[in-house]
Formats: C-alpha cells, sequence, structure tokens
C-alpha cells in the first residue's frame, strides 16, 4: 500500500461569520494517486484545498503534505504543491514560456530550461511557447495554468474545478494529460462537478457534505457497493402494468410495456434474478432479449448526499 503524501487530522474551519466550512476532517491521500473529491457547491471542497495549499489557515486539527506541516512548515509544504484554481488568472500579455519560467523563479528553483521544455512538450504547449497567452483559447490557457504549477517540480497536484467551461474534446484531452502526469508520479487530487469525470480517472473518490466527509472509498469499490444495477427485460408483447404475481419484485414498466425494468444491489450477494426468471415464467411473461446496466456515479453522488441539500 502507497504511503500518505497529505495526512489530515481533525481538521476544522470556521469564519468569522460562524458558518462552519470544515469539521473534523481525517482523509489521507496516497503517493501517486488520482484522489477525486466531489460534493456540492458550499460542501467545503475549496477550503479544504485552500488550507493544504496554506491560502487558509485552519481552526482545528492539522494537516502535511510531502511530510510537512503546512502552518508550521508552510514554505516546505508549498514547495511540494502545484495548484491550479479554478479561474483562469494567466498574465494576457507574457509569452506563454515566460510565464511558466517566471512562476518556477517564484518559488526560488535555479533555472532549468529543459524542464520547462518538457513540461510545454506534455501539455501540448511546445508549439504556443512564443504566443501571448491572450492568444490562446481557454482550454489552451487551462494547460498554461498547469503548466506554471507544475513549473517547480510539485509531488502534488491540485486542480479546481480543472475542465469547468472546456469542451468535451478538449476535456477529453486534459484527462489523458492527467493520467500522465500520475505516470510521472505527481499525485493528483482534483474537484469536479462532471460525475463523469471522477468516474474515468479518479483512482478513488471522496465524498464532502457539509464540511464533512461522508465516504472515502476506491472508485470500482463504490460503484460495486453503492451502485445499483438493472435488469431490462425485453417483452415479447408489450404490457399495459406489472403483473400482481411479479409485486414483490422492484420493477417498473419502460418504453411503452416493451421493457421490464428490474432493479437489484448486486452487492448483496443475491440478486433474485434467477428466481424472477421463474416467476416471470410461472406469470405467463414471455421475453425476447434481456440486457443489464450499472447506475453511474452521478446516481450514487445523488443518493449520498441528495436527503441533506
Amino acid at each position: 500500500m502507497a504511503e500518505p503524501v497529505i495526512e489530515i487530522r481533525g481538521l476544522s474551519k470556521t469564519y468569522e461569520s460562524g458558518f462552519k466550512a470544515l469539521e473534523n476532517v481525517d482523509l489521507d491521500i496516497k503517493r501517486g494517486e488520482i484522489f477525486a473529491l466531489l460534493g456540492p457547491n458550499g460542501a467545503g471542497k475549496t477550503t479544504l484545498i485552500n488550507i493544504l495549499c496554506g491560502i487558509v489557515n485552519p481552526t482545528g486539527g492539522s494537516a502535511r503534505a510531502g511530510g510537512f506541516d503546512v502552518i508550521r512548515e508552510f514554505r516546505a509544504a508549498r514547495e511540494k504543491i502545484g495548484l491550479v484554481p479554478q479561474e483562469l488568472t494567466v498574465e494576457p500579455f507574457t509569452k506563454v514560456w515566460s510565464t511558466v519560467a517566471f512562476s518556477r523563479g517564484l518559488f526560488g528553483k535555479p533555472k532549468n530550461n529543459a524542464h520547462i521544455e518538457r513540461v510545454l512538450k506534455d501539455l501540448s504547449l511546445w508549439d504556443k511557447r512564443k504566443n501571448a497567452t491572450r492568444e490562446l483559447s481557454g482550454g489552451m490557457k487551462r494547460r498554461v495554468m498547469i503548466a506554471k504549477a507544475l513549473s517547480h517540480e510539485p509531488e502534488i497536484l491540485f486542480l479546481d474545478e480543472p475542465t469547468a467551461g472546456v469542451d468535451v474534446e478538449l476535456r477529453r484531452s486534459m484527462w489523458n494529460v492527467v493520467r500522465g502526469l500520475r505516470e510521472h508520479g505527481v499525485t493528483i487530487v482534483l474537484t469536479t462537478h462532471y460525475l463523469e469525470e471522477a468516474e474515468q480517472m479518479a483512482d478513488r473518490i471522496g465524498v464532502i457534505q457539509n464540511g464533512e466527509i461522508r465516504l472515502v472509498d476506491e472508485t470500482a469499490a463504490l460503484m460495486t457497493q453503492l451502485g445499483e444495477k438493472r435488469l431490462a427485460v425485453v417483452l415479447a408483447e408489450p404490457l399495459e402494468r406489472v403483473p400482481d404475481a411479479l409485486a414483490d419484485y422492484d420493477l417498473r414498466l419502460a418504453e411503452e410495456g416493451r421493457r421490464l425494468v428490474y432493479t437489484y444491489n448486486a452487492a448483496t450477494g443475491t440478486t433474485g434474478v434467477k428466481q424472477l426468471f421463474h416467476d416471470l415464467d410461472a406469470a405467463g411473461v414471455a421475453f425476447v432479449d434481456v440486457d443489464t446496466e450499472q447506475s453511474s456515479l452521478e446516481e450514487i453522488f445523488v443518493n449520498l448526499v441528495g436527503a441533506d441539500r
């Protein structure tokens, strides 16, 4: 099991207004993983990142990044971290190469043109290195911000809504970039509203709600443990209603009575599918095909936090 690169214990933050943004958060993030932090607006995602990056001070608890306390050893901890905020904040008239190289200098790192070149090439920015950032598209500006965050060779990269406002094609391209960074040993922590993004990219997912971590699990395990499965039975003849003999099952009719949809949780170990087929036959319900689908992460997320909204 990989060692944690981020260790959070009892972290809390209450603002002067009395608003509790975080409450007793415990969380370990493993070295070399992609960790997605999910939660609705106001759940505490950005506050948590800002504390880890030394932008906001906690009111309780502790946090370590790369082995350093983020408050007592701020400079050492911050050198381990690259931050890409949600807002596009690039200098409009500065050339791409210059703005990335300047960011490296801010961390007191010696000049390293080979590293800057490698970062720009990895992010498909090499051909744009002599362009002013104002000449770039929104997606390319987002890449410049990632390049700036990587300029000082951090071990940890925080991406706050990294694909906000980016079209689908560029979003998928960005996913490839993030996976490539992980392959180079960078730990990625991302927040996102695109649940597909977390489902496709993350090794583990944490769900935060009302400043508290509701759960943390591996993505695949989360899908298995909390995800419903649906068995769609394609009927030989349409039905007007579910037969009374099948009332004990969680069934609904779809597509004007042509499909009978059975919902179950595969994690229970007993799906009831075999008995369903037997009871369909006993009820005289003929079918010509079946298919299954699993609930998406979005459905799981709504089920987890929907009641608290």
